[in-house]
């Protein structure tokens, strides 16, 4: 009985160690980077800004948009986003953008939207945000007038805060 469990544990120590021996090993060199991400979106067009009533006396009475809103996804540090329009306004009419700012970041707060891009949130860094508010103002004074309905494209531009 002692020679068989000898036996036995001869043959399972052989299988281990012929196992062992054919055990094998190969490797790879796996090269990666990541590059610099800076990205902004924005989603759903703003319902027409209507300057339609004024009080006596007073200026006419400015108007709000809401209801769209950004993402912004950045892995660097220090970056802002500006904002511009394709071309001027009519005379006496102002249109003033908000946005909300990530999570560690900074919003200019109304910023009067000109060909000329201007900040309107700053201190982004290593972010990723979506859902965030955005706000459109426009406001006249009683000299603009105008015979028809205007548009403006405004461009977003993520760059670096320095």
């Amino acid at each position: 009985m002692f020679l068989r469990y000898v036996v036995l544990a001869s043959a399972i120590s052989m299988l281990v160690v012929t196992n062992d021996a054919r055990a094998q090993t190969a490797t790879q060199v796996v090269r990666f980077e990541v590059n610099a991400i800076n990205q902004v979106a924005v989603s759903g067009n703003p319902a027409p800004l209507v300057i339609n009533s004024a009080t006596a006396g007073n200026a006419p009475a400015p108007v709000t948009g809401v209801g769209t809103t950004y993402a912004v996804t950045t892995n660097e540090s220090n970056q802002k986003i500006t904002a511009s329009i394709d071309h001027a306004l009519p005379s006496g009419v102002t249109l003033e953008v908000t946005l909300s700012a990530p999570t560690g970041a900074s919003s200019v707060g109304a910023v009067q939207l000109t060909t000329a891009g201007a900040d309107v949130v700053t201190g982004i860094s290593s972010a990723n945000a979506s859902l965030l508010p955005i706000t459109y103002r426009l406001s006249a004074t009683a000299a603009a007038q105008m015979s028809a309905p205007e548009a403006r494209t405004v461009t977003f531009t993520i760059v670096s805060g320095t």
